[in-house]
């Protein structure tokens, strides 16, 4: 913005101002945004597909679940017996990761187990491979 204060000569004319007030010309701009928003058409929040029409055969294969818990004594049972050690769990993991088809794991911590110990499972389960890894009974850490 500048602002003429008087002239720099004596003479008493004014002198002729060479800026230009953009002042309308912002406001009719304005006026444009705002008719151009309010005229766009509303765009649909969904796009048409062409999907097939019938339901798909039911699957006849049931999941294997194995499972694993860790008792209050932080000792790991697979499918209900224990594990003497980390190795053996790992071996047994080793196998099971190595099947055309992975089973579903099914891990239930107890809620006074250590922490150790369930990380430890976890980390045994990723070094095997298996990648369908579920905890079961979370409701229990819910105070």
């Amino acid at each position: 913005m500048a602002m003429n204060v008087g002239s720099s000569s004596g003479s008493g004319d004014p002198e002729v101002m060479m800026d230009i007030n953009t002042t309308p010309l912002i406001d009719v701009m304005l006026v444009l945004l705002v008719m151009l928003i309010i005229t766009i058409p509303i765009q649909l929040h969904s796009v048409n597909l062409n999907l097939p029409v019938g339901t798909p055969p039911p699957s006849d294969v049931k999941p294997e679940v194995l499972k694993i818990d860790v008792d209050a004594r932080s000792v790991v049972h697979w499918q209900g017996t224990p594990v003497v050690s980390g190795a053996d769990l790992e071996l047994k993991m080793k196998e099971v990761s190595e099947r055309a088809v992975q089973p579903e794991v099914h891990l239930r911590p107890d809620k006074h187990a250590r922490y150790e110990v369930v990380a430890s499972v976890l980390a045994a389960t990723k070094r095997s491979g298996l990648t369908k890894i579920g905890v079961i009974g979370s409701e229990q850490f819910i105070e």
